[in-house]
C-alpha cells in the first residue's frame, strides 16, 4: 500500500449501478449531480482540471470513481469508464484508479472484468455490521457479503478501504461501536466514518417527518465518532474521513433537513480529541492558579484550541488555568502532546 495521501480526482456516477434506493440516500444532493451517464469527455476533462493543481512533489495520483454501485454497473459500462480513466496511467499521468461499490458487488467474474486495469483500490459501503440496521436501511446486503467481500479482495492484493455509517434506523450508537469493533477485526487499510443525516427526498425523509426516525444530536454524534477513531486508531487502521464532504447543497438547510451536518465534522471529533488527551493529563496533575503551555505539532494547532478557541476556554474554566498557551512544536508526533507548566 502506498503510505502516501494520493491526490484523488472524483469522478461521481451518483446512483448508477445501485439495486434500489437505501432509507438514507439522495445521491443528487450528496454529490450536487443528476443521474446523467458519465462519458468519457466528461472524465478526460474532470481529470484534466485536477492535474492542474498537482503539486510536483505529489507522487500518488488516483482517478476515483464515488457515488455509485461501480461493479453494479453493466459490463460494457465498467469497460468503458476503466478504458478512459486506464488510459492517464499509461501515459504516467496518472499512478491508479480506484471505485467505491457494494458489499454484495464482489464476486469472482466482476472482479475478473478488471483484473487487467490498474486498479489499486476498492471501497465498499458497508454502513453497519448489523444485519438488523441494514434491513431498516434498506441496504439489501449482509454483514456476511461485507465478510467474504474482504476476504476476496485481499485475496487479490487490493487496497481495501471500508465505509461505516452512524446514527442508522435502529442504530442508538451501541450498534455503530460494535460495527467498528467488527470492521477493525476484518483489518481494513483505512476507513470512512460519515454521521447519518435527513436529506430532502429520501426515504429517511419521510420516517423523520412522520416521527419515526430521530437522528443523533452534533454533541452526541462528534463524542460516539470519537470513540469509534479511537478503536481505528487502537487498531493501527487509518481513519481517512470523518464526516460528509462539504458542499454547497448540504449547507442548504432545505437539502438537510436534519441530523448532524457540520461543514467541519471531522475537525470537532478531532478537537474532541486532543481535549480529552489535555484534561486526563491537567486531572493528573492538578494545574490550578498555574500558567499552561501546551505543545502540539503545528498542524494540530487549530485542533488543540478548538473551534473558536472553545477547547482553550473549557480548559480554562475546568481546570482555573490562570493562562492557557497553545504553541507548535514539529518534533511532536502528530498524535501526542506535551503539556508543561510555564513560568
Amino acid at each position: 500500500m502506498n503510505l502516501e495521501t494520493p491526490l484523488i480526482i472524483p469522478v461521481f456516477i451518483p446512483h448508477r449501478g445501485c439495486p434500489h434506493q437505501c432509507i438514507f440516500c439522495n445521491q443528487i444532493s450528496i454529490t450536487g449531480m443528476g443521474a446523467e451517464v458519465t462519458g468519457p469527455e466528461k472524465i478526460n476533462q474532470q481529470v484534466k482540471n485536477f492535474l492542474g493543481y498537482k503539486r510536483k512533489n505529489r507522487k500518488n495520483v488516483q482517478i476515483a470513481f464515488y457515488g455509485g454501485n461501480f461493479l453494479g454497473l453493466s459490463e460494457s459500462t465498467i469497460g468503458s469508464l476503466l478504458d478512459e480513466a486506464a488510459g492517464f496511467v499509461k501515459r504516467g499521468a496518472v499512478n491508479s484508479i480506484r471505485f467505491s461499490t457494494r458489499p454484495d458487488t464482489i464476486d469472482k467474474a466482476r472482479l475478473d472484468l478488471i483484473t487487467d486495469f490498474p486498479v489499486s483500490t476498492i471501497e465498499l459501503g458497508v454502513q453497519s455490521m448489523n444485519d438488523r440496521v441494514l434491513v431498516d436501511s434498506n441496504r439489501g446486503h449482509s454483514a456476511r457479503d461485507t465478510e467474504k467481500a474482504v476476504r476476496c479482495l485481499k485475496e487479490r492484493g487490493y487496497d481495501i478501504g471500508l465505509q461505516m455509517m452512524v446514527g442508522l434506523p435502529g442504530d442508538d450508537g451501541s450498534e455503530s461501536l460494535t460495527t467498528a469493533y467488527r470492521i477493525a477485526s476484518l483489518s481494513p487499510d483505512f476507513v470512512r466514518i460519515y454521521p447519518t443525516v435527513v436529506l430532502a427526498g429520501s426515504p429517511l425523509a419521510v420516517k423523520y417527518k412522520n416521527g419515526d426516525y430521530r437522528p443523533l444530536g452534533l454533541e452526541k454524534c462528534v463524542a460516539l465518532v470519537r470513540d469509534i477513531y479511537n478503536i481505528f486508531k487502537k487498531n493501527n487502521i487509518k481513519v481517512a474521513r470523518m464526516g460528509l464532504q462539504d458542499s454547497e447543497d448540504l449547507a442548504d438547510s432545505s437539502v438537510v433537513l436534519a441530523g448532524p451536518y457540520h461543514p467541519a465534522f471531522g475537525h470537532l471529533v478531532y478537537s474532541r480529541i486532543f481535549f480529552d488527551m489535555a484534561s486526563a493529563w491537567l486531572k493528573e496533575e492538578k494545574q490550578a492558579g498555574h500558567n499552561v503551555i501546551i505543545r502540539v505539532h503545528p498542524r494540530n494547532i487549530s485542533r488543540m484550541r478548538g473551534m473558536k478557541n472553545s477547547n482553550v476556554r473549557a480548559l480554562k474554566k475546568a481546570f482555573e488555568i490562570n493562562r492557557l498557551h497553545v504553541l507548535p512544536d514539529k518534533n511532536l508526533p502528530e498524535d501526542k502532546l506535551m503539556i508543561e507548566r510555564a513560568v
